[in-house]
C-alpha cells in the first residue's frame, strides 16, 4: 500500500454520529470478523478462532494467507489489499501481557478503566521490530483510519484495549478492541478540552497497516 499522506491526517468526527453508525455496523463487522481465511504459515501457525485484528505490510510473521476479495468483504469495501497478514483472535491478544490505563473519557467526563495489551506488543508479536522507521495506520470497521510513526505510538504507549471496566468490550460499543492511550498522563492532550483528547484513537479497531 502507498503511503499517502492525507491518509493520515486526524479528522474531526461528530461522535454521536459515529456511534450510531458504528452500532449499525456492528452486525456486518461481526459477520466479517468470523470470515477471514486463515491460511498454514511455516512460521506460525494461523489463529484457531475469528480474527479480531489483521495486520499488515511490513511485517516479519504470516499466519494468514493474502486478501481474498471474496471472503474479505469489509476489507475489498475499503479499499484494502495484501499478500501476507498476520491475524489476532482474542486468545492471542489475552496470551500477550495486559496494561491499564485510566483516563478521563469524552462520552461522560469519567475515569475508566481500559486494559489491553501495548501495541508495540501486538506488534511486536507479527514481527514488527521495535524502533523500526515505519508509520501505522490505524483502521476501525467504518473505515475511520488514523496514521502515525511506530515511535508516536510507543511514546504514548497506546495500548490495543480488550475491556473496560473489567468488561469486555462489543462490538455495537468501543469494540472489541480500542487502540487508545492514557491522555491524562500525556501532557499536551491532558492541556486540552477532553473531547478534543482521542482523535488519534479508533474504537472498533480492526486492521492496521505497517508502512516501510
Amino acid at each position: 500500500m502507498a503511503y499517502d499522506k492525507t491518509d493520515y491526517k486526524t479528522h474531526k468526527r461528530d461522535r454521536y454520529f459515529r456511534m450510531d453508525k458504528r452500532h449499525f455496523l456492528g452486525t456486518a463487522a461481526l459477520a466479517a470478523s468470523a470470515l477471514p481465511a486463515l491460511a498454514a504459515s511455516p512460521t506460525v501457525g494461523s489463529a484457531p478462532g475469528p480474527a479480531l485484528l489483521t495486520i499488515t505490510g511490513a511485517i516479519g510473521k504470516t499466519n494468514r494467507g493474502p486478501f481474498d476479495p471474496v471472503i474479505d468483504q469489509m476489507m475489498h469495501k475499503q479499499k484494502l489489499g495484501f499478500d501476507k497478514a498476520f491475524s489476532f483472535d482474542s486468545a492471542a491478544l489475552a496470551n500477550l501481557s495486559a496494561v491499564e490505563i485510566r483516563p478521563t473519557l469524552e462520552y461522560d467526563r469519567k475515569v475508566h478503566i481500559l486494559k489491553g495489551p501495548l501495541l508495540t506488543d501486538v506488534l511486536a508479536a507479527a514481527g514488527v521490530k521495535p524502533g523500526a522507521p515505519t508509520k501505522l495506520l490505524l483502521r476501525a470497521v467504518d473505515g475511520y483510519a488514523v496514521g502515525m510513526p511506530l515511535a508516536e505510538a510507543a511514546s504514548k504507549r497506546f495500548i490495543v484495549a480488550t475491556h473496560i471496566d473489567a468488561k469486555p468490550m462489543a462490538l455495537g460499543g468501543l469494540g472489541p478492541l480500542w487502540a487508545v492511550y492514557d491522555a491524562d498522563r500525556i501532557p499536551e492532550l491532558a492541556a486540552k478540552p477532553v473531547a478534543e483528547r482521542f482523535g488519534a484513537c479508533p474504537w472498533a479497531l480492526y486492521h492496521i497497516d505497517v508502512v516501510a
